[in-house]
């Protein structure tokens, strides 16, 4: 590899975002590290990340549907006050896949225990799920999509915010969702966006 020019790629330690506030009540975890769901629209992961540019941080929040592992809404913006984490909720249910009762569950992060986050979650008829302060493993399906991303978009930093949205976007969109495959238990090597229309098709046959 010296000889060669060839240097490794490992995925950075990332610098936590988790602040919980103190007089926050968290919501009881729900999930209990099953990072397991049967139907589209149930089990919600969410977190938060940050992205190097040259104009300071961008971050970055989004929720994943657990049966699909499909990224099913995120939120870009140059902070990460409350309001970042509920707009990916909204765009989430907006898409018409979540199922009443749906499971969002996160980290305890002042966003996530946030009153306007609680106040959307209700109102898009949700339940809240927090694991415990400080493991990651209580939510290590959300950091994984992170670290998969940081690792497979290649780029450290960006010149513009600008830039960095637009690649993110279409990592999100264009690769992620519809081109990059998983192994699924039963049906195979499938993208997230065909487990989501292989669960539909099922559906509709049974109906």
């Amino acid at each position: 590899m010296r000889e060669r020019g060839i240097t490794g790629h490992t995925r950075r330690k990332r610098r936590g975002l988790t602040r919980q506030e103190r007089k926050a009540v968290p919501s009881p975890d729900l999930l209990g590290r099953d990072f397991t769901a049967h139907t589209p629209g149930t089990k919600l992961v969410g977190d938060i990340t940050y992205i190097a540019t040259g104009e300071g941080w961008l971050y970055l929040a989004a929720w994943l549907d657990l049966a699909t592992r499909e990224v099913v809404g995120y939120s870009m913006a140059e902070h990460h006050r409350a309001g970042l984490v509920p707009d990916a909720l909204r765009m989430a249910a907006g898409r018409g896949h979540l199922r009443p009762g749906c499971i969002a569950h996160s980290d305890r992060g002042s966003e996530y225990t946030s009153a306007e986050l609680r106040r959307e979650a209700a109102r898009l008829n949700m339940r809240q799920s927090m694991g415990r302060t400080g493991s990651c493993y209580d939510n290590a399906a959300a950091e994984s999509f992170f670290a998969v991303l940081k690792e497979e978009i290649g780029t450290r930093s960006w010149p513009t915010r600008a830039a960095a949205r637009a690649e993110i976007f279409t990592f999100i969109e264009t690769f992620y969702n519809r081109r990059r495959l998983r192994k699924h238990p039963t049906w195979g090597y499938l993208t997230p966006l065909e487990t989501r229309q292989r669960h539909e098709q099922i559906h509709t046959l049974a109906a």
